[in-house]
């Protein structure tokens, strides 16, 4: 495992480690797949979890067996109007929102000098971290738009490396999701998995929630000793 004293810069996804917001994407997702005749559940709610809008979308009419019924066009007004439920829903979004002990981990690392990056497949992430009073730290987020991939492919926590100016070996990625633990593991990142560690077994480190993201945790993982 990689040495604590290597790390020089973390990289974020947002949704269910910054905020949850993946009760707004699955209350919207949910209004879509209404519309299309396709039944909603728990599983398919867990599946659309740190994909893409056509991802996402396309999984859920693959789900009914529709995936063959739309137009590129008509996908994309579908994937649209998913977007307005969503956005109506950020738009009452406040500091509040913060996960617990995520404010406080940001600042940590902030004081310690490390590089951050955001990492989100979502192309509402600037809105959501100025809903969240989090423009400062970051300051440097990957535009999923200019990504030809998305996770669990590893193109864009490559990039959440690349535009710190760091090695990927210099980082660790942060995530909540399994396809998103396994796009950190394959650009060569140390990655912390947010959540059930079952779900999340690849991670080279697990967390049961955010509270639990400080340096002193993440080095007592890596090292196998608890700081003093």
């Amino acid at each position: 495992m990689v040495k604590f004293a290597t790390i020089k810069g973390f990289i974020f996804d947002l949704d269910g480690v910054i905020t949850d917001t993946a009760i707004f994407h699955s209350q919207a997702w949910h209004q879509i797949a209404d519309k299309v005749g396709v039944t909603w559940d728990e599983q398919l709610a867990d599946a659309l979890k740190g994909i893409s809008r056509m991802d996402s979308l396309n999984l859920i009419l693959a789900r009914g067996h529709r995936e063959h019924d739309f137009t590129d066009a008509q996908k994309q007004a579908l994937a649209a109007e998913k977007n307005t439920n969503y956005l109506k829903l950020v738009n009452q979004m406040s500091p509040a929102n913060i996960l617990p002990g995520i404010k406080a981990f940001l600042a940590e690392l902030r004081a310690a000098g490390y590089a951050l990056s955001l990492a989100s497949a979502s192309k509402n992430a600037p809105l959501v971290l100025s809903k969240l009073s989090l423009n400062d730290y970051f300051t440097k987020t990957v535009d999923p738009a200019t990504l030809a991939h998305g996770k669990p492919d590893p193109e864009i926590f490559l990039r959440g490396a690349e535009i710190l100016d760091l090695a990927p070996a210099a980082c660790i990625g942060v995530e909540d999701a399994a396809a998103g633990v396994q796009s950190i593991n394959g650009a060569g990142e140390t990655s912390i998995g947010i959540g059930d560690p079952t779900i999340l077994a690849a991670a080279d480190i697990n967390f049961t929630d955010t509270t639990q993201l400080t340096l002193a945790n993440i080095k007592a993982q890596l090292t196998g000793v608890t700081s003093n």
